[in-house]
Parts: structure tokens; C-alpha cells; sequence
């Protein structure tokens, strides 16, 4: 049986581990709080307290097979410790979880062959990317939703919302691990996948609909801002995985 380490067992990492567990995997899940160890245990994920910022050991948490990485720390000198602790341990392959506002806002659809902006994020995805001791695939999710995470409740208090002719990328929870899934059960490795719905409504459109679906007030847009958008092409991942997104219509959630 392989044993998959999840680093950062949160709002995406616990359901994703608890799929796994059900897929007969043994789960390995971390958190930095105290307070959460018990949660993890009781949804049998074997729990550990990982802070990479700690610059600690963690031998025991990467005797794996697969480590998903799910936190959103931009420590670029906590992964390259990382990186230097996964080269001594049994991890062979890692998904790093990494996110679209690597693109700028260039008014075009973006794919994984466009130039990335220059951040922390993409320089700790280099290091996984150019590390020869692992194969690293890395998925750049667009923005997250599902259950508590819902976008009628994002812009509230009369907050005016930017760009309202620009479009919306969007990917909801049940995909992201969907094709989490698919890449370990595919072995899809050396791999940089931009995961996105297909539907793109403008914000306007998008918003809208969300606030008057959840009995919130129309919600008011910034107006006179330069136009500016971009569309996060998902064609490379459903091509490769041959994946069909579950949640494809973001005027239906």
C-alpha cells in the first residue's frame, strides 16, 4: 500500500487526504496547530505538526511515497529546506500545488507556455521544477470554491468589486482533488498544469447572480478602472488526463 503525505491538511488537504484514505492509501496529513491533531486522527489521517518556516526535521512525515504540498507559504528559504530534507527521504514523486496569479493580467487566454511573473511563488515552483532527486508535477489552481468558500459572500459590506467587465477563473474543491487523483493514478509526473472551469463569465455576470441567489443585495462594481483580464486555458490538463470537469458552469453553483 503506498503512503501519501499531505502537507497542509486544510480547507483543501483534509477532504483531499480523507479521499485518499477511502481509496485504501495510508494518509499522512500535517497542520501547524495543536488544536488540530485530534480533528486529523479522527478522520484517520496519521497527524503531524509541520511548520517549514521552523527550518525542523521532519523525517517521519516524508517517509512516503507521494508528498502533495497544499500550504500557501511563500517561505522561499523554508522549501528550499524542504527540498533538501525530501532528497534524503523515500519521497519519489511530489505534486506542488501552486496557483494561476503567476499570469499576469495580460488581456489574453493564458496557457503554461506563457511567461509567469517574477514572485516567490514561481521561483519556489523552480525549485521543485529543476530538482533531479523527485519528479514534481506542479498544478496551478485558478481561484478556489465549494462548500464554506462561497463567492456570494466575497465582497461584502458594500466593497465594491474591481473589474467588472474582466473574466472569472474559477475551480471548485471536487476537481482540484478530482485531478489530484487522476495525475497519482495516471502517473502524470514533469508535468505543469494550469486547472480552471472552462466557463468564464464576466465578473459582472458572475457576482451578480451569486449575491441575488443567496438573498445578498446587488453588489456594486468599481467602474471606471482600466480594462484589464485574463482567461486561464485548462485545454493542456483535460488533454493530457483526459478530464472532464464536474463543475463546468459557474452560473449553476
Amino acid at each position: 500500500m503506498n503512503t501519501i503525505s499531505i502537507l497542509g491538511c486544510g480547507w483543501l488537504g483534509k477532504p483531499l487526504a480523507i479521499s485518499f484514505i477511502n481509496e485504501g492509501y495510508a494518509v499522512k496529513g500535517s497542520t501547524t496547530s495543536e488544536e488540530k491533531l485530534e480533528l486529523l486522527e479522527m478522520n484517520g489521517i496519521e497527524p503531524y505538526i509541520v511548520d517549514i518556516s521552523d527550518f525542523e526535521e521532519y523525517d517521519s512525515f516524508l517517509n512516503s511515497d507521494i508528498l502533495i504540498i497544499a500550504i500557501t507559504s511563500k517561505d522561499v528559504d523554508g522549501f528550499e529546506s524542504l527540498i533538501a530534507q525530501i532528497q534524503e527521504s523515500s519521497i519519489q514523486k511530489v505534486i506542488f500545488i501552486s496557483s494561476t496569479s503567476v499570469y499576469g493580467k495580460l488581456n489574453k487566454v493564458m496557457t503554461e507556455e506563457d511567461a509567469v511573473l517574477k514572485l516567490p511563488l514561481t521561483e519556489i515552483e523552480n525549485l521543485f521544477r529543476e530538482n533531479t532527486f523527485f519528479e514534481t508535477t506542479i498544478i496551478r489552481f485558478a481561484g478556489l470554491f465549494g462548500d464554506e468558500r462561497q463567492p456570494a459572500n466575497w465582497f461584502k459590506n458594500g466593497k465594491k468589486i474591481p473589474q467588472p467587465k474582466g473574466f472569472v477563473n474559477m475551480i471548485h474543491k471536487d476537481d482540484c482533488i478530482e485531478i489530484i487523483q487522476e495525475i497519482i493514478a495516471q502517473n502524470c509526473w514533469n508535468e505543469t498544469f494550469n486547472a480552471c472551469s472552462n466557463h468564464h463569465p464576466t465578473r459582472r455576470e458572475f457576482y451578480t447572480l451569486a449575491k441575488l441567489n443567496n438573498d445578498f443585495e446587488v453588489p456594486k462594481f468599481e467602474e471606471n478602472e482600466v480594462y484589464e483580464w485574463k482567461i486561464i486555458s485548462s485545454k493542456k490538463i483535460q488533454e493530457v488526463l483526459d478530464y472532464t470537469f464536474i463543475h463546468d458552469d459557474l452560473l449553476r453553483i
